[in-house]
């Protein structure tokens, strides 16, 4: 568990001066990050992002006032809004990804292989059953 804390400590360290220096805080960056994995629901990005929904109300206006996300109504309930990352935006999150030095050089020492066994046994861990 100590391991495993230490590795995020450095991974979000990492990820929040990366993103910094786009002009993004920790938490629009950590949107992007979600949002590129596919359109995600307002209420449900507070829910991963463990915070209140009014919060996300803020993020996502400054994302989609840069032109990063689009607000889209959903196509199975007009009530829900689904947010969806623009291409600007995967080419920040892309950027951000880029200047985290010292995580792309803590895993440059593990193998193609132990990586790959690294991302299996991470899915076993933090996949819900």
């Amino acid at each position: 568990m100590e391991l495993l804390s230490l590795s995020l400590g450095a991974y979000y360290g990492d990820f929040t001066l990366a993103a910094a220096s786009e002009h993004l805080t920790a938490s629009q960056g950590k949107a992007l990050t979600v949002l590129r994995r596919g359109p995600v629901a307002m209420r449900a990005l507070a829910e991963i992002m463990a915070c209140d929904a009014s919060n996300v109300t803020g993020i996502i206006d400054r994302l989609e006032k840069r032109g990063l996300v689009r607000r889209e109504p959903s196509a199975s309930d007009r009530r829900v809004t689904n947010l969806v990352i623009t291409p600007a935006g995967e080419q920040l999150t892309d950027a951000i990804r880029a200047k985290m030095h010292a995580t792309h050089e803590g895993l440059s020492r593990l193998s193609d292989e132990e990586q790959a066994q690294l991302g299996t046994l991470l899915n076993r861990v933090f996949t819900p059953r």
